[in-house]
């Protein structure tokens, strides 16, 4: 299965976040899962590909052309694969992906995997669309979805479709591993 992941291209200043893309990336590895991500070395970026392929999964980075020619790529994950756009990006992780994450992350993580999320809740795919709360990092996101449910700019259905895991073992039963 692709796993598509969205994080920060920063760590945060919580050591827990460095440890959850750590945690992530084992998973995958050991899943027999193939990570679908941003393609940079660094942050938890380059935290999450290091776990995965430490522990022996493939790891295939979608960059846009202008952080490559800055030097951001990470030089040694499986495969990349050069965008002229993050528009471009953002579609392609999206087509590669059988289930979409968002970890911690700034607010590209957020446009990233709103764009997965308003394709979901449209109904154009059924892939999980799952947010690691991880210590809470993304409460008030849940709780601005569940307003958009409750003052009807978004249907139940649609809002059951957006996922929030508080665990590992969360995101392994949205993505059936368990």
């Amino acid at each position: 299965m692709n796993i598509t992941v969205y994080l920060g291209a920063r760590e945060g200043n919580e050591p827990v976040f460095r440890e959850t893309a750590k945690e992530i990336g084992r998973w995958i590895a050991e899943a027999g899962h193939r990570l679908i991500y941003g393609g940079s070395e660094i942050g938890l970026m380059g935290v999450l590909a290091n776990a995965v392929m430490e522990n022996g999964g493939e790891v295939i980075g979608v960059e846009p052309q202008f952080f490559i020619d800055d030097g951001f790529l990470h030089d040694g994950i499986t495969k990349t694969i050069s965008t002229e756009t993050m528009a471009e990006r953002r579609i392609l992780m999206m087509e590669m992906g059988d289930a979409y994450i968002a970890l911690p992350g700034g607010v590209g993580t957020l446009d990233e995997i709103s764009e997965v999320i308003v394709m979901a809740t449209l109904g154009k795919h059924r892939n999980p669309c799952i947010i690691y709360n991880k210590n809470g990092y993304y409460d008030l996101l849940r709780g601005m979805f569940d307003r958009m449910a409750d003052t009807d700019f978004m249907t139940r259905e649609a809002r059951g479709r957006i996922i929030f895991a508080e665990s590992l073992d969360d995101i392994k039963r949205a993505v059936g591993d368990l």
